[in-house]
């Protein structure tokens, strides 16, 4: 039997890592940017939340629904993001990492804020805020890999199942074929079994076994 040749691996892809590892670095950037801009009036947060309030409560929203409950909600929304791109760029096996870098990078800027910045407030609520945004993104992103994941196994395994179908009908019909056809299709000479072979005497006397037989002093060789 011949070995069988497994050849080189074939290359990874890693289009999913750089994509999503460009996406969180300049996302990380722009949560920066607004987080740690030393002068947070001329981000126009206050105009923008007071209009976006008031479409709130002409939507129906209750009026106890008000500042503080708002900025809360955006520190969630502004950290699923972040938390759904780290957990693209991670590798399966080191996802986990994501627990603890989304609360230290929480918990870095408001340090950064309450040590640098004299406009800002750096409140726990903050980081609770942004951990948990971080956490729903987290688990989206885990979500969405495993359905991927059970995606790619599943097609795999339909498309060996395909090939073992294909196998096990084609060795049916070779069986199928080779019961049709009738004895007497085949000629008389290849149904009869064939002879065994007897060696002549001269090959027997000239085979290496051949002394071990006890047969030498019977065998007459033809001159």
């Amino acid at each position: 039997m011949s070995d069988i040749h497994v050849g080189p691996p074939p290359p990874r892809s890693y289009g999913r890592l750089w994509v999503a590892t460009l996406l969180l670095l300049v996302y990380a950037s722009f949560v920066l940017l607004v987080t740690m801009w030393p002068h947070p009036q001329q981000l126009e947060f206050d105009s923008i939340a007071s209009k976006l309030l008031k479409a709130l409560h002409n939507l129906g929203v209750p009026e106890w629904f008000g500042y503080d409950k708002l900025e809360f909600t955006a520190n969630i929304a502004m950290f699923v993001p972040l938390g759904f791109l780290l957990g693209l760029a991670l590798a399966r096996k080191v996802w986990w990492l994501a627990v603890f870098l989304l609360p230290a990078f929480s918990g870095g800027i408001e340090f950064m804020q309450g040590i640098a910045l004299d406009e800002r407030v750096s409140t726990v609520f903050d980081v609770l805020a942004n951990t948990i945004g971080g956490y729903v993104g987290l688990l989206l992103a885990m979500i969405i890999r495993a359905m991927i994941h059970a995606r790619d196994r599943t097609m795999i395994e339909r498309e060996l199942w395909e090939r073992r179908r294909a196998a096990a009908e084609l060795q049916r019909a070779n069986a199928a074929r080779a019961a049709a056809r009738s004895p007497q299709q085949v000629p008389a000479w290849a149904a009869q079994p064939a002879p065994a072979y007897e060696p002549d005497p001269i090959t027997r006397v000239l085979d290496a076994d051949f002394w071990e037989t006890g047969d030498a002093p019977t065998v007459r060789i033809p001159v």
